[in-house]
């Protein structure tokens, strides 16, 4: 796994990318470990604009490596323990840990994205794909279940009876299918380009209201409006206070250009 961060126009962008690519990027315990590693890393980062998650080689990632796993028991255990705090283990955490990233986050698919790739790339924002890339939920194949927060990302993007569907056959699918099904945001010969071309049109609003935008959405996503207006009226006053709404707020009155501070929330 890597981590880089490249200056562009419209701000600072973390290229996370699956290194693997003699193994199609299959995942081991340590490329996990590296994962949550980096996005707690891009967390803290109040520079950054956007996160990009790509596959090195021929695949964006087929999974879990079975092969890598063999005589790692404790480890494999270890990992199945959560976090007291955040509900989610050592298997979760390299997916559902980029939703509690305050940019947007966006997985660039290509190739084979199975299994645990899957959930990696269901924990970003948004997903583009090549035409030829194909999808599935393969633990099925397996004997096992997804447990790498999917049941959480699939109640979000798809219906029950397509999740059903998905995990009990692991069957696979094309990435049209998968844009019709809501897996996919979109399928592109040059899904980088839709992904900056995204970011560059976020990028131009406030970071901190992008920020608290997605944690709207994540806090309240599947609960109750008397659960949800609370969380808007606090994130709303944080950024009625903040230096970011002013400036905003000020280049809209003039018809000018914004440029924003780095990211307070």
């Amino acid at each position: 796994m890597t981590y880089r961060v490249e200056k562009t126009p419209f701000g600072p962008i973390a290229h996370v990318q699956l290194n693997r690519p003699d193994k199609h990027n299959g995942l081991t315990l340590p490329l996990l470990a590296g994962l949550t590693r980096a996005a707690r890393q891009a967390a803290k980062d109040r520079t950054l604009r956007a996160v990009i998650i790509s596959g090195a080689g021929k695949s964006f990632s087929a999974g879990l490596d079975f092969a890598s796993l063999q005589g790692k028991e404790k480890s494999i255990y270890r990992n199945f323990i959560p976090n007291l705090v955040k509900g989610s283990n050592g298997f979760q955490d390299p997916a559902w840990e980029w939703r509690r990233v305050p940019v947007p986050v966006i997985a660039v698919v290509h190739g084979h994205c199975y299994g645990g790739g899957l959930q990696i790339a269901m924990g970003a924002d948004f997903r583009f794909a090549t035409p030829d890339a194909d999808f599935s939920v393969l633990e099925a194949k397996w004997g096992l279940i997804p447990d790498m927060s999917a049941s959480a990302a699939l109640a979000q993007l798809t219906n029950i009876d397509v999740a059903k569907r998905l995990t009990m056959t692991g069957e696979m699918f094309s990435a049209d299918h998968a844009q019709e099904i809501g897996l996919v945001t979109g399928v592109a010969e040059d899904p980088m380009a839709e992904a900056m071309a995204l970011i560059e049109k976020i990028a131009s609003r406030s970071p901190d209201s992008v920020a608290s935008t997605k944690s709207l959405l994540e806090k309240t996503w599947s609960r109750s409006p008397r659960f949800s207006f609370p969380v808007e009226q606090v994130l709303q006053l944080r950024l009625l206070r903040g230096k970011n709404h002013a400036i905003a707020r000020k280049a809209g009155m003039k018809r000018t250009t914004p440029e924003f501070v780095d990211r307070e929330l």
